[in-house]
């Protein structure tokens, strides 16, 4: 009966790896990107804007950030999730240099894995990794703006 236990454990532990990302050096597909690096980059400010309202948001010096801009303009209809963010997958990936931040921030402006954006419009305490793109300058309106369900976002370079 224990050796039975023992092996379902090991199987489900098998499968929830292989289903997520166990391994780290997954979430690290770009060693240039260092966790150190959250200085803002020069010329990095964007615009997003969501319905009639405009918001600023500061990229950081990384090259996930860089990566996005790239791909700027970009209007997405962005998905609800868990009453406290917007997602959208990319249709292509973005180095990455993930780690958990422990907290989000209202307006922070992520990387899920290498493809999935992601903008919080609450704050609140997270297990998951991501990588830090930037964010939101003045977070005042934003959860109003996004509202509660999908959305269309617009991306721009200011």
């Amino acid at each position: 009966m224990k050796h039975s236990f023992l092996t379902v454990v090991a199987i489900m532990i098998m499968i929830v790896c292989s289903s997520s990302s166990c391994d780290k050096n997954d979430d690290n597909s770009n060693t240039n990107n260092t966790p150190e690096n959250t200085t803002p980059m020069a010329k990095g400010k964007i615009k997003i804007k969501i319905g009639l309202q405009t918001f600023t948001a500061t990229l950081l010096d990384n090259n996930s950030a860089k990566a996005f801009k790239e791909m700027l303009p970009l209007t997405i209809n962005m998905v609800e999730l868990n009453n406290n963010e917007k997602y959208y997958d990319l249709p292509s990936s973005l180095p990455t240099y993930s780690s958990n931040p422990g907290t989000i921030k209202n307006g922070d402006l992520m990387l899920y894995g290498s493809k999935t954006l992601v903008l919080f419009y609450k704050t609140f305490s997270t297990s998951y990794n991501y990588t830090k793109l930037g964010s939101v300058d003045n977070i005042t309106d934003l959860t109003t703006a996004l509202g509660a369900g999908n959305v269309t976002v617009t991306f721009e370079k200011d």
